[in-house]
Formats: structure tokens, sequence, C-alpha cells
């Protein structure tokens, strides 16, 4: 871009898909192993701001020392005489996309990336200043603060129902990293990232028109259960090119909502217990089916739709329509003590207590045997199957014939550990096969 020949590094969008891998890193900026990091965006009054100010509060990246993680907050105070706060939120998703046009950096030269990309995208913005804080004891000191300007702005967007609008909203902030991925934004339904809700959508939509964010003429109503709308899939199968074109928002099975990579949890299916356990990114140990948030995101990030696997943001759970087909709160079954903590408010008081964390659970044996003696209304489920009779059918092949496979199927689905595993072209040779008669797990609640 030519309005970077200052800047040592290239910028543009061809670099927003750019991964670096660990032994490439230099260092690492808010990962997962520091608790506290933040991006914020705040709308000041004009004489507030110093037009074009950059400050870097602790080591700059040249001082860093390779290979560790540090603490960071940015923060892009804005001034502008049609701006107001509302904005906010639309302001700070920018940062993230913004920072990925960049080959290399140091704060001075992002800062001055950020500085003419917001004013040059975004007339509305007449005065901006950034900060880059990398001291502990100041990220530590403003990060609460931006956790209740969230808090702030996620209680402004409650209330509103799906059905109380005609109009979605999609981004497409992260295609770059997942071409048939589309956030579908509905009151209900907060972005993955927990950065958007629908009225940042519409805000942001407002202020530019051909921006990453756009309406959603939300259409015909086809299924009120799962969440399914003929606009919606219309603007999904045009915008993956037709790689996605049916998506179900309220459910984590069939057609779930697809997940890019920059979800704040994943919601995965556990079949033992037929019910949902949740993790959040911040997350250090293993789930209860021994799996850690970064294997369990693979299964769902991408733009793909996966059973049982589900891209979400923490407010979402906070939605009335929380995986509402399969059964809400009343699903869940597992979840790391920081989320509840952080929903307790927003779960149901006849289940809260019937919900495993860490530390009433470690596996799935220990799992079951905490939900049966809470009485989870999962439980209710296995009583059920296990008063049913299973109907068998065995087929046996002679030892003599045992070079004969018994199956083959060019696509054969097998369930284990919590995922699904798919046999292409499978033959399977045995002695006796059992094949029993169950219940579609899908539509148990």
């Amino acid at each position: 871009m030519s309005m970077f020949k200052e800047i040592p590094v290239e910028v543009g969008v061809i670099y927003e898909g750019e991964r670096i891998r660990r032994k490439n890193m230099q260092v690492e900026l808010g990962g997962p192993s520091i608790k506290e990091k933040f991006e914020l965006a705040k709308v000041k009054p004009l004489n507030e701001i110093e037009d074009g100010k950059i400050t870097i509060i602790g080591p700059d990246i040249k001082d860093m020392e390779e290979g560790k993680a540090y603490p960071l907050g940015i923060l892009v105070e804005v001034a502008g005489s049609t701006l107001d706060q509302q904005l906010e939120g639309v302001i700070e998703r920018r940062i993230h996309g913004y920072m990925n046009y960049i080959e290399g950096y140091s704060f001075q030269y992002i800062g001055k990336v950020l500085y003419k990309l917001f004013k040059s995208e975004l007339n509305i913005i007449e005065k901006i200043q950034i900060a880059f804080i990398t001291d502990p004891a100041k990220v530590k000191e403003l990060h609460p603060k931006a956790l209740q300007d969230y808090e702030a702005r996620d209680a402004r967007a409650r209330g509103l129902k799906d059905e109380d609008v005609e109009e979605f909203y999609g981004c497409m902030l992260c295609q770059s990293f997942a071409p048939s991925h589309v956030c579908v934004i509905s009151p209900q339904r907060y972005s993955n990232c927990g950065a958007i809700s629908w009225f940042d959508g519409r805000a942001s939509a407002s202020i530019d028109p051909k921006g990453p964010v756009f309406a959603i003429k939300r259409g015909e109503l086809i299924n009120a259960e799962k969440g399914e709308y003929a606009g919606v899939n219309e603007v999904v199968k045009k915008k993956t090119l037709g790689d996605v074109d049916k998506v179900w928002l309220y459910t984590a099975f069939d057609y779930p909502h697809t997940s890019c990579g920059c979800f704040e949890a994943v919601a995965f299916y556990i079949p033992e217990v037929d019910g949902f356990g949740l993790v959040n990114r911040s997350f250090k140990g293993t789930t209860v089916n021994g799996l850690a948030f970064s294997t369990l995101a693979d299964s769902t990030a991408g733009g793909r739709q996966v059973d049982g696997f589900h891209g979400l943001s923490i407010e979402y759970m906070r939605s009335t329509k929380f995986l509402d087909a399969d059964g809400g709160w009343n699903r869940v079954v597992w979840l790391p003590k920081e989320v509840k903590e952080r929903v307790k408010d927003f779960i149901p008081k006849e289940v809260i207590d019937k919900i495993a964390t860490e530390e009433d659970a470690q596996d799935i044996d220990s799992l079951r045997v905490f939900l049966k003696e809470k009485n989870h209304p999962v439980v209710a489920n296995w009583e059920k199957e296990a008063t049913e009779e299973p109907k068998e059918a065995i087929i046996e092949s002679p030892a003599e014939d045992f070079a004969t496979p018994v199956v083959s199927a060019s696509t054969l689905p097998i369930t284990a550990g919590g995922f699904r595993i798919i046999l292409k072209d499978a033959k399977i040779y045995a002695n006796k096969v059992i094949i029993k008669t169950i219940k579609d797990e899908k539509t148990k609640k």
C-alpha cells in the first residue's frame, strides 16, 4: 500500500491469513498462558485526543526476550463529531483485523499502520491516539476496566429477540483464516469472537456499507426450533461460494453455525453421557474427555460444520437461544469453573449445581458418577435407554470365508471418545458382527 512508504515492512491483505509457527516465533503477545490481555476502543471528546500519538508502556517488541510470552493491552482512543459510544465495539473489532495486514512490526510501526487504516477506512474518526501496554502491572490494573466495558456493551444488547427484527448481520472479517465461514449475528446469537452484538453489526454496516459486516434479510422462518431462516441460508451460500448452503443457529448438530478460529469457547458433545461440555480459550488443562481446548478447537475451526462441535462466544451462553434445539443448559454437563462463574446468573437455578466443573469431574467415569448423584436431567435419558429392549442382528461369517468382508462401505461413520471418525472405502473383516438399533443421539433432549 502506497500510504505506508515510511514503514520498513510490507502492509496488505495478502498477509492476513499468514500463520507464524512456534519455532519461527519471536515473542507471543497475550497468548493462552497470559491471563490478563485486552483490546479496547474508547470514544472521547475531541479536546482529549492528541491525533497521531502512539504510546508504549512497557518493553517494545525489540526489547523482549525471544520465545517468551508477554501480557498485552491495546487501547485505541478516538474522537469525532458524529462518533458515539455505540461504535466502540465496531472500532475495537478492527484492531484485530488491521494487525494481521502487517508482515512484521514493532509497536511504533503497528501504531502508524492502525492510525492510517482507521483514518482512511472510517472517515468519521477525526482524531485517534493509540497505546500499547506490555508492563504487567499496568495491564493487570486496566484489565478489569476493559472487562467492565465489555459487560456494559453486552448488557445493552440483551432483551431484544430474533423474531423482533427483520435483519440479522453477517461478518466476514475472518474469511482469510476460514474461507467457508460467515458469522451470522442475531439479537440472540452474538458473534463467535464475542466482539460484535446485533447492535454493533447494525452500526458497522451503516458507517461502512462496503465493509466486512453487512445486513442479512432473515427471510422466511423455516425451522423455529433449530433457527433456520431462508435469507440466512441464501446469503451464507453466496458468501461461501457454495461451500455452506444451510445453517441452523440454535443447535450443534446437522448444520451447526460454522466457526473461524477466533471463537471464545467450544461446545463439544460427550456421547458417553449424552450431554455437552463447554471449554473456553483460556482454560489451560484438559477437559473431561481428556482433550485440550486447542484439540477441540481444531475440530470445529476453518468454516466446517462438524456434528457435535460448535465454536461460540461467552455471551451466547447467556442467551435464551443457547443450544436451544439441543436442550440448552439442561444438556450441559461440564464446563470450567471460571466460565460457570461468569455466566452463573443465566444458568437455570434448578440445574446450576448439577453441572460439573474441573473440580468435580476430571474424566468420563467421574463425570457419570457426579451427574447421577446430582440427578442431572440427562440421567433420565440413560434410565430410559436402559429400559428399552435393544434389537440385534447377528451376521456370522464362517472361518473359511474370512477373506470376504462382512461390512463394506464407501463412507462409514464411527463415534468414539467424543469424536466422529469417518472411514472412507472401508472393508471390515470379522467372524461375527452384532448390529444394535439405538435411538438417534441427535434427537435426544
